[in-house]
């Protein structure tokens, strides 16, 4: 117990799989957390669950005039966020993902939530870790920014074309993150994760893309992973937690894979 005590942490994408988890987590260590979830009902039920500190802010990651918002209710609420986690992201818009058939729409959709929805986290995240007086200032400042990948920004996924590139394109976007707080002295860190083959509703929209078979698929991507084993949202929050914590402390701008060895062959 408190891992994070008293920390003020917001997870977006709370409500439900990891981002729940995640939330739960960094509560049960001590943190003051922040449910920023556009599923009202969703958002209200962890809140619920939770108790305590724990706030429910309804937050659309596509629109920049909600992270202003989000942040400024988080320091009404509870004061200068020391934990973001840019959780919240979407699989697909349509029931296919290969080249051939996905449409600029379902591209742009996916991009819209999973890259511009990181990025401006990101980019007020920054901001109100800093605001009155950050460590560049002399102020107390720093904090921890953990973004949401996945493996597929690791290896190819020629069925999930759109979003294989999105999780890429956050791999990437969070080492330019890390390095340019570490290089302005802000004290902010900033780290991907990477998630395999987890259950969640996720996982199950993924099997069940292209009209698939849902427990087939899951057998044979089973069959892919070393420690023959599927894992839990618990697990890819517990690597969030650390992440979070001052036990990673000197860890900026790395990449935490979750999945069972599937990558490591």
């Amino acid at each position: 117990m408190g891992r994070v005590e008293g920390k003020v942490a917001v997870v977006t994408g709370g409500g439900t799989g990891i981002g729940r988890a995640a939330a739960t987590r960094l509560a049960e260590e001590g943190a003051k957390v922040t449910i920023a979830e556009f599923d009202a009902k969703t958002g209200q039920e962890i809140v619920d669950e939770l108790g305590g500190d724990a706030k429910f802010i309804q937050h659309d990651v596509r629109d920049e005039d909600s992270w202003k918002s989000l942040f400024a209710a988080v320091a009404q609420h509870h004061g200068r966020p020391d934990i973001l986690v840019n959780n919240a992201g979407i699989l697909a818009t349509e029931n296919n993902q290969h080249l051939a058939v996905t449409d600029m729409e379902q591209w742009r959709a996916v991009q819209k939530v999973n890259v511009e929805g990181v990025f401006l986290g990101c980019k007020y995240g920054v901001e109100a870790m800093t605001a009155n007086g950050g460590r560049a200032k002399g102020g107390d400042g720093g904090g921890a920014i953990v973004n949401m990948s996945s493996i597929a920004g690791l290896v190819a996924t020629a069925h999930l074309v759109a979003y294989g590139a999105s999780k890429g394109a956050v791999r990437q976007m969070t080492k330019s993150v890390a390095i340019d707080c570490a290089k302005r002295g802000l004290g902010i860190r900033c780290n991907s994760v990477h998630p395999g083959v987890i259950v969640t509703n996720m996982g199950n929209q993924v099997m069940g893309m292209g009209n698939g078979d849902v427990e087939a698929n899951w057998a044979e991507r089973l069959s892919l992973v070393p420690m023959g084993e599927p894992g839990q949202a618990v697990d890819v929050a517990n690597c969030i937690l650390f992440l979070a914590s001052d036990e990673a402390r000197h860890i900026t701008g790395a990449e935490l894979v979750v999945d069972g060895g599937m990558t490591a062959i």
